[in-house]
């Protein structure tokens, strides 16, 4: 027992560590010489960043996508902690419902936001705000994270659905 409950203590921690890469880094968007994710667009050759504002097109759809990102990174941590307190205050037999539902939250939230990324990315990379043009790109790897997350979540909510506290 003791080892699956390690196996699901770093499943769940690494499902929160893809969450903070996949929302923290530059990474969704990527092309030869610029990399841009929901937060800001950097050009590689000339080590500039531009904030992502109100100015650019589709804000409102970014605008989504970081909120979720974020409600899924915080849904993430706050299912570790509820995990470590009903570990300790359920009583034997009981199931770690409540566990699995933050983290089911954050599978959600994470889905969503890469969803609206995946639908809006067009529009989002069709601005005249950019410095440089920016539609000639390739998803990356911190999109990449953020589906993989998605699986991860998922996987760990259902895993808290049926985990029994047991001696």
């Amino acid at each position: 027992m003791l080892i699956l409950l390690a196996f699901i203590i770093v499943f769940h921690i690494t499902s929160a560590a893809l969450l903070f890469i996949s929302t923290i880094d530059n990474a969704w968007w990527v092309g030869d010489n610029f990399s841009t994710d929901v937060w800001r667009m950097c050009a590689t050759n000339i080590s500039t960043c531009t904030a992502i504002t109100d100015q650019f097109r589709e804000y409102q759809s970014i605008q989504a996508v970081q909120a979720a990102m974020i409600l899924s990174t915080i849904f993430c941590c706050v299912a570790f902690l509820v995990f470590i307190l009903q570990l300790f205050r359920l009583k034997q037999g009981e199931r770690f419902v409540l566990t699995s539902i933050i983290q089911l939250l954050s599978c959600l939230c994470v889905m969503i936001a890469a969803s609206i990324y995946t639908d809006r990315h067009e529009e989002l990379h069709k601005s005249s705000a950019y410095r440089i043009e920016v539609s000639e790109g390739q998803y990356g790897y911190s999109f990449v994270l953020a589906w993989i997350a998605f699986a991860f979540t998922l996987i760990s909510g259902v895993m808290y659905l049926v985990l029994r506290k047991r001696k």
